[in-house]
């Protein structure tokens, strides 16, 4: 199949609208299931490159989820903890598989914004994966291949709409891409650059002292900004993004906004946060929704008298700014990924405040002595990668 004829474009207006291969070739992706849509199909090749280097660059499962052509959240598949396990809302018997654990937290990193994702997965989905996937708010799942169990799974979610989409993992795309713009096509060559270790070996601060895992997880921050909306910044720990700052004008507002996202994640395994009594009705969205509020300052939205039983069987206690500031003051070991250089040492100030320890970002201001001093005031390891990342 060459072409495949689609609904409307970005917009209902926007027609007529298809993907098809320029070549004449037939397309690398089979529907299984649904109608995806151009914006998911937007996210769906976007996320499916994702993952694809993820996994050749960590050798583990990997795992996206995709929102208006960047990620929500991305991980490699390493296995969860009993928190991890609370705070993402798995089932006490339920059994995990590494790509399924690599989309639970992928998913969990911020729930909030993955609401009607499209999921990427770099292994063959199955029924440990499909099984979770049914029970979220999602328009889709890409993958380079389903089990019979989670075809029978999946296509019962959405009454028998969910879009599942199949790639093949061989499929490699011309060197060259094209767009048109106002009437005017832009070309460029892809963007076959290689994110691995090698490209951490210039640290420039005065500690130099990276562990495997922190370089792990600096390749995992550079492989999600490859194909973040720029300007981008990402927080990842542990093998998985914990906050993504995407599409900003300001390079300081990705790494507020990425560093806040990373805030709330660590928020999340509050005791106070682990300890709300949910009334046993509540939708996995509004769920979501009423601990993003409850974290926030915006606290009374949900805790008003005459509207917390709406939510909570008891009316928790409120988690004040003190408690707030305190907590996340314990999150350590974060490492933080820019797509182009940080041109002040601001950023390192805020990314600090988040837990950071280690950064990854190409170098190049005019700026960077200050910059790698300011690293070097708080005792991190910062490498400098000399390549952008900017994506658009």
């Amino acid at each position: 199949m060459n072409e495949l004829e689609l609904k409307y474009g970005c917009n209902p207006n926007q027609k007529p609208s298809r993907i098809f291969m320029r070549d004449g070739s037939d397309l690398p992706i089979k529907v299984l299931n649904g109608k995806p849509g151009y914006i998911n199909f937007l996210d769906a090749l976007n996320s499916w490159q994702l993952v694809k280097e993820l996994k050749e660059a960590t050798g583990l499962p990997a795992a996206a989820s995709f929102k208006h052509v960047s990620p929500a959240g991305a991980a490699v598949g390493l296995p969860l903890t009993e928190v991890d396990r609370q705070i993402y809302f798995v089932e006490p018997d339920a059994l995990l598989t590494p790509i399924a654990c690599a989309y639970i937290r992928a998913r969990g990193t911020d729930r909030l914004s993955s609401y009607g994702d499209w999921a990427a997965l770099s292994e063959v989905c199955d029924a440990a994966t499909a099984q979770y996937l049914k029970a979220e708010v999602s328009d889709g799942v890409i993958a380079p291949g389903y089990t019979p169990e989670a075809l029978e799974i999946l296509k019962t979610k959405k009454k028998g709409g969910y879009n599942l989409v199949e790639i093949d993992p061989s499929y490699v795309c011309a060197p060259q891409e094209y767009k048109d713009v106002f009437g005017v096509t832009f070309q460029q060559g892809h963007n076959d650059f290689k994110i691995n270790g090698d490209l951490l070996q210039n640290i420039v601060t005065a500690n130099k002292d990276l562990p495997e895992s922190s370089k792990i997880d600096m390749i995992i921050s550079l492989i999600t900004l490859k194909y973040t909306q720029s300007n981008s910044v990402c927080y990842v720990k542990d093998g998985q993004a914990i906050g993504v700052g995407a599409g900003q004008q300001s390079r300081i507002h990705c790494t507020r906004l990425a560093g806040q996202k990373a805030d709330n994640w660590w928020l999340r395994h509050h005791p106070k946060v682990l300890g709300l009594q949910f009334v046993d009705t509540i939708r996995r969205p509004d769920r979501d929704n009423a601990i993003d509020i409850y974290m926030s300052d915006e606290y009374e939205d949900v805790l008003a008298e005459g509207v917390w039983q709406n939510t909570f069987k008891v009316k928790p206690e409120v988690l004040t700014v003190e408690e707030k500031k305190a907590w996340i003051a314990t999150q350590t070991g974060v490492t933080c990924g820019s797509d182009a250089f940080f041109p002040f040492g601001d950023n390192v100030e805020r990314a600090r405040k988040s837990g950071v320890k280690y950064i990854a970002e190409p170098g190049g201001s005019i700026r960077d002595d200050h910059v790698i001093a300011t690293a070097d005031k708080y005792d991190m390891v910062m490498a400098f990668t000399g390549m952008r990342l900017f994506h658009h």
